[in-house]
């Protein structure tokens, strides 16, 4: 019904810059939250950022990862600068969408795509 799939991810050496992109697609009235999160190796899975009326940053992107929207192409981006090892993970587009078939909201996840950063 509805599909995100996340887009950008690859290999960067440390200080480098990075976009993601995540198009959501289907059968689409609105969607609300959009976002993203992140899982390393071995660690639980973790908020990055969400943008809504207002955007909302893990303290560890702060100053370096900058989300933003385009409702038009129902598309969420994550810009990342200044990427340092740690960065390193699969990075997982998030969003809260009603289906123009439903009448409620759910949550949808992409299927993840990987960010390595490695000098």
């Amino acid at each position: 019904q509805v599909q995100l799939v996340e887009s950008g991810g690859g290999l960067v050496q440390p200080g480098g810059s990075l976009r993601l992109s995540c198009a959501a697609s289907g059968s689409i009235f609105s969607i609300n939250i959009m976002g993203w999160y992140r899982q390393a190796p071995g660690k639980q899975r973790e908020l990055v950022a969400t943008i809504s009326s207002s955007t909302n940053y893990a303290d560890s992107v702060k100053g370096r990862f900058t989300i933003s929207r385009d409702n038009a192409k129902n598309t969420v981006y994550l810009q990342m600068d200044s990427l340092k090892p740690e960065d390193t993970a699969v990075y997982y587009c998030y969003a809260v969408v009603r289906a123009s078939s439903s009448n409620r909201w759910n949550n949808y996840w992409g299927q993840g795509t990987q960010v390595t950063v490695s000098s």
